[in-house]
C-alpha cells in the first residue's frame, strides 16, 4: 500500500506560518534599518522567549481540544510566590520555624504550586464536566484575586543579583530565558512526538469518544496537560518576576491572549487533534516580530492591537479555509 502524494496546497499548509514569518521580516527590514540586526534579533527572541513556555503548556492543552484562560493569573501568583519565598521565607511563629529557600528552591516550589493549580483546573474539567473555559475563567479570577491578598496589592522588589540572572543574564552572549524556552521547547516535541502521553494528547483531540473506546484514560491525560500547562505558565511567571526584580501584582494580564494567539497563528487548531510546538515557537515569534516591528515603527500603541486582532482573525480565517478544502 503506497503512501498519498502530498500536493502542492498540502505544502503550503505544512510551512504557511513560517512562510508568513519570513514574509513579515523581509516587509519589516525594508520599511527599517533597525530591524534586521543581530542585537534586534536577540531582543525579539528574549522577549517572546515568556509567551514561548506558556503557549508550548497551551498547546498540549489545545491538542486535547481544551483551552486554559488562567494561565496569565497563575503567572502572577507563582512569579509573587517565588518573590515572597526568597524574601521572606516561611515563619510559623506557633513552632518557632522559619523557614528559608534558596532561589532554585524557592523556583522549584513556584512551579510545584502551579502544577497544583493546573491540576485543580483539570479535576474540575474531568470530575465535574464543567466545560474548560468556564472553569479556567473562574481559575484566571481567583489566582489574580490570590495574588492581591499575598502581595497586599503592592510590589515585592529587591530580590538579588542571584534571582535577577535568570531573567536578564546571559550565557555564551544568548540570553537565559532563550535558553529556558529551548529547553522548555525541546521537551514538549519529545513528549508529542516521542511518547506514550504524546500519541493520547492528539487521539483525545481528534476523537475523544474513539480514544476513550481504545482504553486511553482520558481524565488522567487532560490531568497531565493541564498540570503541564499551568506549571510552565509559573516558570514564565519566574522569568517575569526575574526580569523585572520585582512581583507585580498585575503581571500577566493578557498573557493567555498571546499564548493563545501563538498557538492558533502557529497552525494548532481550536477542536484538537491538529498542531505542532514547532507551529506554537514560529507563531509566538510572528506575534514578537510584529511587536518588535510596529515599536520600530512608531506605531500607536492602540493600533498595535488593532493589527494584533487582525493577524490573529485572519490566522483562524485561513486555518479553517484549509480545513474546507481538506
Amino acid at each position: 500500500m503506497t503512501a498519498m502524494p502530498i500536493s502542492y496546497n498540502q505544502h503550503i499548509r505544512r510551512f504557511q506560518s513560517l512562510i508568513a514569518l519570513l514574509v513579515l521580516c523581509i516587509v519589516l527590514s525594508v520599511l527599517t534599518d533597525k530591524f534586521f540586526t543581530a542585537a534586534n534579533g536577540l531582543n525579539v527572541l528574549k522577549q517572546v522567549a515568556v509567551n514561548i513556555c506558556i503557549a508550548t503548556g497551551m498547546t498540549l492543552i489545545v491538542l486535547t481540544g481544551g483551552i486554559d484562560l488562567s494561565v496569565g493569573s497563575v503567572l502572577a501568583l507563582c512569579g509573587a510566590f517565588t518573590a515572597g519565598l526568597l524574601q521572606n521565607g516561611i515563619a510559623i511563629p506557633s513552632a518557632d520555624l522559619f523557614i528559608g529557600f534558596t532561589i532554585l528552591g524557592a523556583v522549584l516550589v513556584s512551579v510545584i504550586a502551579g502544577a497544583l493549580l493546573g491540576l485543580f483546573n483539570g479535576f474540575v474539567i474531568t470530575s465535574f464536566k464543567v466545560p474548560p473555559f468556564v472553569a479556567t475563567l473562574a481559575m484566571l479570577t481567583i489566582a489574580r484575586g490570590f495574588t492581591m491578598l499575598y502581595t497586599g496589592g503592592h510590589p515585592i522588589s529587591n530580590l538579588g543579583s542571584g534571582f535577577a540572572f535568570i531573567g536578564t543574564g546571559s550565557i555564551i552572549g544568548i540570553p537565559v530565558p532563550v535558553w529556558i524556552a529551548t529547553a522548555v521547547v525541546l521537551l514538549a516535541v519529545f513528549i508529542t512526538q516521542k511518547t506514550r502521553l504524546g500519541r493520547y494528547i492528539y487521539a483525545i483531540g481528534g476523537n475523544e469518544i474513539a480514544a476513550k473506546l481504545s482504553g486511553i484514560r482520558i481524565n488522567r491525560v487532560k490531568l497531565m496537560v493541564y498540570s503541564i500547562g499551568a506549571a510552565l505558565a509559573a516558570l514564565g511567571g519566574v522569568i517575569v518576576t526575574s526580569r523585572l526584580d520585582s512581583a507585580q501584582p498585575n503581571a500577566g494580564i493578557s498573557y493567555e491572549l498571546d499564548a493563545i494567539a501563538a498557538v492558533v497563528i502557529g497552525g494548532t487548531s481550536l477542536t484538537g487533534g491538529k498542531g505542532s510546538v514547532w507551529g506554537t515557537v514560529i507563531g509566538a515569534i510572528i506575534i514578537g516580530v510584529l511587536n518588535n516591528g510596529l515599536v520600530l515603527l512608531n506605531v500607536s500603541p492602540f493600533w498595535q492591537q488593532v493589527v494584533k486582532g487582525g493577524v490573529i482573525l485572519l490566522a483562524v480565517v485561513i486555518d479553517k479555509i484549509g480545513e474546507k478544502k481538506e
